[in-house]
C-alpha cells in the first residue's frame, strides 16, 4: 500500500491562503503528521477545517509557504500519482446515483493500471457491507453511505485520508460505528487519518487534536494540553469547561457568553 518513512508523510509549512487576494483566510500554519496518526482537526463552522484539508489534498494550492506529501512537494505530483497517497472525503456526498455498492468501491480504482493490494471483496468485508454488496448506495441508512465510501477509499491504497466531517449529520449509533471502523483502520493498516469536527466532546477522546480559530492554529497536541477551558472559549465564543466524571473520562461544560 505505502512504505514507512522516518520523516512526517503530510508538512505544511508556513502555509497562507487567500480566497481573495490581499485577504489571508488561512495563516501561516505550520503542522505535520506522521504514520499511522489520528488527528482531529477542531473549530467551529467557518475556521477553516476545511480549507486546510483541501489545501492538504492538493484542491487548492497555498498562496504561499510549502506543503509537502511523504517528502516531496505536493505540487510535483500527478493526480494519478496523488491519489494513490492520499485520498480526500468531502462532507457532503453525491450519494443519489444509480450505483451498488461494489460499483461504488470499484470506483477506487481508477489511478492504478495494475490493482492495487486490496481487493474489493476485501475493503467491502472489512467495512461490514458483505451482505450488501449487490444494494443501491440509495437504498443504504447514512451510517452505510459513509462506509461504502471507506471501502473506496480503502481500495484506492491510500495511506493517508482527509475526512471533512464525516460524521456530521450522522445518528449517534453511526457516529460510533465509523470512529471505531477509522480507528480499526489506523491500528491494522497503519492508515493516518485527519479528520474535520466541531464536536468537543468527540475532540477528547483522539489522540492528537488541532484547534483552528479564524485560519489560525490555537494549538496541536494531545486533548489534555490542547482542549483547555480557555483555549476552546476561544475557538467557540462561549465559556468552557473540561470537567471528569467519577470514572474519569473528560466532558466539556459550557454557557453561553451572549
Amino acid at each position: 500500500m505505502f512504505s514507512v518513512h522516518n520523516y512526517p508523510i503530510l508538512e505544511l509549512n508556513n502555509v497562507s491562503f487567500s480566497y481573495e487576494r490581499g485577504n489571508n483566510f488561512i495563516y501561516n500554519l505550520n503542522f505535520s503528521a506522521g504514520n499511522g496518526e489520528f488527528i482531529g482537526f477542531l473549530g467551529a463552522n467557518g475556521s477553516g477545517k476545511s480549507t486546510i484539508l483541501k489545501l492538504a489534498s492538493g484542491i487548492l494550492k497555498p498562496s504561499h509557504g510549502e506543503i509537502k506529501l511523504w517528502g516531496k512537494s505536493l505540487q510535483n505530483y500527478s493526480n494519478k500519482d496523488r491519489a494513490k497517497l492520499l485520498c480526500y472525503l468531502p462532507q457532503l456526498l453525491d450519494i443519489n446515483v444509480p450505483f451498488t455498492v461494489r460499483e461504488l468501491v470499484k470506483m477506487g480504482l481508477y489511478p492504478y493500471d495494475i490493482p492495487p493490494l486490496m481487493t474489493i471483496e476485501e475493503a467491502i468485508a472489512l467495512v461490514g457491507l458483505q451482505e450488501k454488496s449487490e444494494s443501491y448506495i440509495t437504498t443504504l441508512s447514512g451510517g452505510e453511505r459513509r462506509r461504502v465510501f471507506i471501502a473506496m477509499i480503502l481500495v484506492q491504497g491510500a495511506g493517508l485520508l482527509l475526512l471533512d466531517e464525516p460524521l456530521a449529520n450522522l445518528d449517534i449509533k453511526y457516529q460510533i460505528e465509523l470512529l471505531r471502523l477509522l480507528r480499526e483502520l489506523k491500528e491494522k493498516k497503519n492508515i493516518s487519518i485527519l479528520m474535520a469536527l466541531h464536536d468537543i466532546n468527540i475532540a477528547l477522546h483522539f489522540e492528537k487534536v488541532l484547534l483552528i480559530k479564524d485560519g489560525t492554529m490555537l494549538g496541536m497536541g494531545n486533548p489534555e494540553t490542547v482542549l483547555t477551558g480557555n483555549l476552546l472559549s476561544k475557538a467557540f465564543d462561549v465559556n468552557i469547561e473540561i470537567r471528569k466524571h467519577d470514572s474519569g473520562r473528560s466532558y466539556v461544560s459550557y454557557e453561553d457568553t451572549n
